[in-house]
């Protein structure tokens, strides 16, 4: 009997699952070279103000896509500097009050052979995938823990799992991202969750532009991987951490 009655639970009270807004102060990153991420940006920033979030974009470029729909838009910033990422990071926190996510959208992308080239393509992608990255980050963690719930999503690629021709210096890059984000995962474990996505192509215009051959109807599409960004960075992702999840579409 007594065994019985040890086995016996309280009922639990139902908590409804909380979306990924309701007044938190979200922060998008990113750099738009043309319209070569300007969809993916604009994508996950609309989703994040539907869903009842003061979205902050900061973008590299002076003059940002001027269709973000988002609270502020922050323009001329360069996330490969520490200081800048300082800096930004203090006055998102001082005009909004908190910041409760911080998706890391920077980066680029260059294909190239190993063999015979210089070193300037290996340097620019690990400052603008890594780099940018790790800058945000270690500028946003202050307000993240200070949030109690705080969030960190990350981009890598599924292509930095394992690299193909041309791919050194990106998947390099990129899985510099992936050791970041498990490393960051395990520092603040219990304090901000950090995760990563790793789609595959992105059917954007420049992608369609660059690969005419290509059938756009296997990528992965900008709502679709935005759809997993904002579900790591809402509540009920609460439990994950540490995590590289694919999002390869069809490919």
């Amino acid at each position: 009997q007594q065994r019985q009655q040890r086995r016996r639970r309280q009922p639990q009270e139902k908590h409804q699952p909380q979306r990924v807004g309701q007044d938190a102060a979200h922060l998008a990153v990113g750099r738009t070279d043309g319209q070569r991420r300007q969809r993916r940006e604009s994508g996950n920033a609309q989703r994040l103000t539907e869903d009842g979030a003061r979205v902050v974009a900061v973008d590299y470029a002076a003059s940002p896509p001027s269709d973000l729909s988002v609270a502020k838009v922050i323009g001329g910033v360069d996330l490969t500097d520490a200081g800048q990422a300082n800096q930004v990071m203090e006055a998102v926190r001082g005009q909004l009050g908190r910041i409760d996510a911080l998706i890391n959208i920077a980066g680029g992308f260059v294909w190239e052979m190993v063999d015979g080239n210089g070193n300037e393509s290996w340097d620019r992608l690990h400052a603008l995938n890594l780099m940018t990255a790790l800058n945000a980050s270690r500028a946003a963690m202050p307000y993240l823990v200070e949030s109690g719930a705080g969030r960190i999503v990350n981009i890598g690629a599924k292509g930095a799992l394992s690299a193909a021709t041309g791919m050194g210096a990106y998947a390099a890059s990129k899985a510099g991202v992936h050791r970041l984000t498990e490393a960051l995962a395990e520092e603040f474990k219990g304090k901000v969750t950090v995760n990563a996505v790793l789609p595959s192509i992105i059917d954007t215009p420049a992608n369609r532009a660059d690969m005419p051959d290509a059938d756009p109807s296997k990528w992965v599409t900008p709502d679709e991987l935005a759809s997993v960004i904002l579900f790591l960075a809402s509540s009920e992702a609460s439990g994950v951490t540490g995590a590289l999840i694919p999002v390869a579409g069809r490919v």
